[in-house]
């Protein structure tokens, strides 16, 4: 059982997690998402359209300007609190990897601590602990925030993926944090190169052998683009294919730009493994 907020999903449950940055620079959007009447433009189409969880970034993944914790919790904090007031259901994810910032969007209202940079901050985790919420443990191989990987390497990155994760939720879990409010994450693309990513998509089922629900934020990351030859805007349908994978081998949690297209997806592959029935069920019958 995953609980978050005040969900509860059964096993065979995928989850939604939409992305909305409030960045000026991210690399998908461009910021159109930085101001708020468009963020929560966006909240509203991601609710509507199946999105369990919002996960709001302020700060993006790649190198660029500094962001300050404090312009970081200027562009978070805030906006948490007005989602929390206009969606009361809805789980609200921060993608930080502060323990400040952090605090801060717990005290507004947020459900989830989603620590991309694979605890970078070990006081993240505490703070997860202290406010009851959840948190995303990631593999991101040692990589320092906002940097990209160069020239690395692993004996074998499943098995270095693993160890990592599994350490942080096994921490977490000692601090306080509830165990059914832990999530392990495999980093596609932090840390690593095309080639890493593939394999951990490829082994995604020994994470989740692990027992830990595992989440995965594949949304058209550059594994996808190299793999394909595709640039940013032309990666959708390579993303749909590395979903439709890693719902087979039994990840939990999709973090999304493209929510009604990931939703189908995941309801045509629970459907094909006999966890969901279909919506109808017509043909041969009439």
């Amino acid at each position: 059982m995953l609980r978050l907020g005040r969900r509860e999903f059964g096993p065979h449950e995928p989850v939604i997690m939409a992305i909305v940055n409030r960045t000026p620079d991210s690399f998908y959007d461009r910021g159109a998402t930085f101001r708020d009447e468009p963020a929560l433009a966006r909240v509203e189409q991601a609710v509507a359209e199946g999105a369990a969880i919002i996960d709001i970034g302020g700060v993006k993944a790649g190198p660029g300007e500094e962001v300050t914790a404090e312009e970081e919790a200027r562009r978070t904090v805030g906006f948490v609190a007005e989602v929390r007031r206009r969606f009361p259901d809805v789980i609200i994810s921060v993608d930080t990897w502060r323990a400040e910032v952090g605090a801060a969007v717990c005290e507004a209202g947020a459900d989830l601590l989603n620590d991309a940079w694979g605890g970078v901050d070990p006081g993240l985790a505490e703070v997860a602990a202290r406010y009851g919420v959840g948190l995303v443990c990631t593999h991101a191989g040692g990589a320092e925030p906002r940097t990209r990987p160069h020239r690395v390497e692993y004996d074998d990155v499943m098995a270095d993926i693993l160890d990592v994760t599994v350490e942080l939720a096994e921490r977490a879990l000692a601090l306080g944090v509830p165990r059914e409010s832990i999530m392990i994450d495999p980093g596609h693309d932090f840390g690593k190169n095309t080639r890493h990513s593939l394999e951990a998509t490829r082994r995604l089922g020994e994470m989740v052998a692990t027992g830990w629900p595992v989440l995965v934020s594949l949304s058209n990351k550059d594994f996808v683009g190299e793999t394909l030859d595709r640039p940013v805007k032309e990666r959708v349908v390579g993303t749909l294919a590395t979903t439709a994978v890693s719902a087979w081998l039994g990840a939990q949690v999709y973090r999304v730009h493209e929510v009604a297209e990931t939703r189908q997806v995941l309801e045509m592959v629970g459907a094909i493994a006999g966890w969901r029935e279909p919506a109808v069920a017509r043909r041969g019958l009439a």
